[in-house]
């Protein structure tokens, strides 16, 4: 539940980011599949005007500094380079910030009122078609009043809005070395998070975080450095695991990887799972030649067997999911089952039919090879079979590198392809807004002016647990149109050496790693 929105939120004591515990000693290996580049696709990987999935989250979470954050448990934002935040006026369309004193950008550059203004505006003015705009679509404008307070004028109330101020959108930059109005290329960090980014071998496939001593913050860093190794398979990664290689692994885990390090006689690895709010769906462009026809988006979703996918590709770490706001949040419904029931090719025949489509129809289902991880072929070569064994669909399916696939996708280059999503923050309308408000983050051309209506009213509401009746139609309307296609909802992994602590408290809410929380020997 979201705090009470009249007043401030709670101020927090003073910094206490130093820990002498963390201040010394080896870094702490993290492998990952997930892999970084700077290109004409990509060329800024790390700049929070473009930035906008887990991978690069992972990063910027850790670097730079959000006037709030999200908890450690709970999902109450708490302060992290502000004092108190809060909205000031009864029509909560006015969101003040005080800033901490002595906050310092990792250059030693003084960061203040003024960066953060920047910051937003800079999002916002360069409005970059893969980035994170859509957030601050409601924000007027945006003013720093002295050095140390800035304040948000809304446009409409929004009790989500503290929530969209803990995402990397947010993150502080330094006005000195951010362009304004473009992007700054290459792997660059600036921020005043608990980390730098001091190295970035892209040959060999590395990247050291390391202690910001410049961080002025509430968090308590349980280790000196950070780093993260770069791997193609997951395979890898948990070899490296197992010959100590590395200390922890999490993006990707396989689905057979989960069972083995579940059942493993090493008991020098330990294995953390976690409820998630991961789904992933397949999205489709509403004016393509193919699935801009409403029938073959209904047949698809008549066909399309989930538990199936769940079952044979996932193992049981993931389960059907008939809506894209998750279960565990309020709001959620099974609006797709509710509309079209278990899998039925006999009513797809019939829908395509009535609408004078001919069959079979030839689609290709397009996915990426290297962000989601390996499980991700497989379940697209199952989407192909099921649809084919109709007899109603001709489908082909491609996988694409992810640092070609995001730009294309969000251009609708693709006629239907798979996208997953981590959520900004854990509440319903960071499940709708995102996909269906102006200038969404998919760039996709649906929109329906009850969902446009929907998302402003639910958010005048404080207590979220209300909104969920709102929501509900949201998603009816979605099963109706079918813009996109929920498949499934994933749960969270981790696997560490049991010399590795903080484990349980290193995924937040995201499912973004906090590395501040990992440390190496006995518990707190």
């Amino acid at each position: 539940m979201l705090p009470a929105l009249a007043g401030l939120l709670a101020p927090v004591l003073a910094a206490c980011g130093s820990d002498a515990s963390g201040s010394g000693g080896d870094p702490i290996v993290v492998g990952t599949t997930d892999h970084f580049a700077a290109n004409k696709e990509t060329p800024a990987p790390f700049d929070p005007a473009a930035a906008y999935d887990v991978a690069t989250w992972n990063v910027m979470r850790n670097t730079f500094q959000t006037l709030v954050r999200l908890p450690r448990s709970g999902t109450q934002p708490e302060m992290d380079a502000a004092t108190s935040c809060g909205f000031s006026d009864a029509q909560n369309e006015q969101y003040r910030c005080k800033l901490r004193d002595g906050l310092t950008f990792s250059n030693g550059n003084e960061l203040d009122a003024k960066d953060v203004e920047f910051s937003i505006k800079r999002v916002m003015g360069i409005k970059h078609p893969s980035g994170p705009a859509s957030l601050f679509a409601n924000i007027d404008r945006v003013e720093a009043t002295g050095a140390r307070e800035v304040v948000f004028h809304l446009k409409s109330p929004d009790a989500t809005f503290p929530y969209k101020l803990t995402t990397p959108a947010a993150a502080i930059v330094d006005s000195e070395t951010y362009p304004k109005d473009r992007l700054l290329k290459g792997f660059k960090v600036v921020g005043s998070g608990p980390y730098t980014l001091d190295d970035f071998d892209t040959k060999g496939d590395k990247a050291t975080l390391a202690r910001n001593s410049h961080y002025e913050g509430n968090l308590k860093i349980r280790n000196g450095k950070i780093e993260m190794r770069f791997f193609d398979t997951p395979e890898a990664m948990e070899k490296a695991l197992k010959s100590s290689d590395i200390d922890l692994m999490s993006r990707s885990i396989s689905p057979d990887q989960v069972k083995r390090l579940d059942t493993a006689a090493d008991q020098n690895i330990k294995l953390v799972e976690q409820p998630g709010q991961e789904i992933r769906y397949l999205t489709f462009n509403t004016e393509g030649p193919t699935t801009g026809k409403k029938a073959v988006r209904k047949a698809i979703a008549e066909i399309v067997n989930r538990k199936e996918i769940v079952s044979k590709v996932y193992s049981g770490s993931a389960e059907p999911l008939y809506t894209l706001i998750p279960g565990g949040l309020p709001g959620h419904r099974n609006s797709f089952f509710n509309t079209y029931g278990e899998p039925d090719p006999g009513a797809a025949k019939t829908t395509l039919a009535e609408a004078g489509v001919d069959t079979p129809v030839k689609l290709t289902l397009t996915y990426t090879t290297d962000h989601y991880g390996s499980a991700t072929a497989k379940e697209f070569a199952t989407l192909k079979k099921q649809l084919n064994n109709s007899g109603l669909f001709d489908i082909d399916i491609k996988g694409v590198p992810w640092n070609k696939f995001q730009p294309r996708a969000t251009s609708q280059k693709y006629e239907a392809y798979g996208y997953g999503w981590y959520p900004d923050f854990p509440d319903a309308d960071n499940f709708t807004a995102p996909f269906f408000q102006k200038d969404n983050f998919l760039g996709s051309p649906y929109r329906n002016k009850t969902i446009d209506k929907i998302i402003p009213q639910t958010r005048r509401m404080t207590e979220r647990s209300r909104a969920g009746t709102a929501f509900g139609r949201a998603q009816d309307i979605v099963a109706r149109d079918i813009p996109v296609l929920p498949l499934w909802q994933g749960k969270q992994y981790i696997a560490a050496r049991d010399d590795i602590t903080g484990v349980e408290w290193a995924l937040n809410s995201s499912s973004v790693l906090q590395f501040w929380e990992l440390g190496r020997g006995a518990s707190d």
